[in-house]
């Protein structure tokens, strides 16, 4: 992955370190990472700028443009972009009710009893009595949108199951950081002290992991979505006219 600071990056996009900051503070670029005083961008960064280029060389307006990449990075289609409601999402209410039927899961979901018994292993359903309690509404809704959209809803949870499992992995090589150097046969010669000291060590290992892991995926997904975006513009400028857009020329 290649780093860039701002004036390399404008050389390499084509976009003036003006446009940049304009793009950046508009929210249609994600910030630098800041390592000392520098700021530091990235491929993702040089791929959003293409996109974002390209698609106001269509005649797309930086809001638009602003609420089609939020739609994307969040999983919303067009229609709740152009919707713009407002409205409590339909899982909203189970943060006070915290409880769905299975009747309501095989309607929003298609769940087959396979999926019920998916969403259980990964935890966002816990059986409560003859329904099962929600334990992250967000997630849900976000699964019903994704079905409604033509998702297999199986496909969604067995990715889920797998990042589970490759987090789980990347849990344990943070956390052997600590144990590997610490935690052995020395520990019996130890005081309190010094035991106190490591155990100190590894819970510092959570926040750390954590930031690193958020902030990596982050730029991935920021990666894939650019690229996912840029083959749509793409497709749309075999089948429309040079500078129109998706409904023809916008208007002032």
């Amino acid at each position: 992955m290649a780093d860039y600071r701002i004036n390399d990056l404008a050389q390499v996009s084509g976009v003036s370190v003006r446009d940049i900051r304009v793009y950046q503070d508009r929210g249609l670029l994600p910030p630098p990472t800041i390592k000392g005083r520098t700021g530091w961008y990235h491929d993702e960064h040089l791929l959003r700028l293409n996109l974002v280029s390209r698609m106001l060389e269509r005649g797309y307006t930086f809001a638009t443009i602003s609420e089609l990449l939020n739609a994307a990075h969040h999983g919303m289609t067009v229609e709740h972009v152009l919707r713009g409601s407002t409205r409590r999402g339909r899982f909203q209410s189970f943060r006070r009710a915290a409880t769905i039927t299975i009747a309501e899961l095989r309607k929003s979901l298609g769940a087959s009893d396979r999926t019920i018994a998916l969403t259980e292993k990964i935890g966002l359903l816990v059986k409560d009595g003859a329904g099962f309690a929600v334990k992250n509404p967000e997630l849900l809704e976000g699964a019903e949108v994704l079905v409604k959209g033509g998702v297999d809803v199986d496909v969604l949870l067995d990715r889920w199951v797998r990042v589970q499992s490759d987090l789980e992995d990347v849990a344990h090589s943070f956390v052997s950081i600590i144990t590997e150097r610490f935690v052995n046969e020395s520990l019996l010669g130890m005081d309190d002290s010094q035991v106190d000291k490591i155990s100190e060590l590894i819970r510092q290992v959570r926040p750390l992991a954590h930031e690193i892991v958020d902030s990596t995926f982050a730029q991935a997904l920021d990666r894939e979505i650019s690229n996912a975006l840029g083959e749509v513009i793409k497709i749309l400028e075999t089948d429309t006219p040079d500078g129109a857009g998706p409904n023809g020329p916008e208007q002032d």
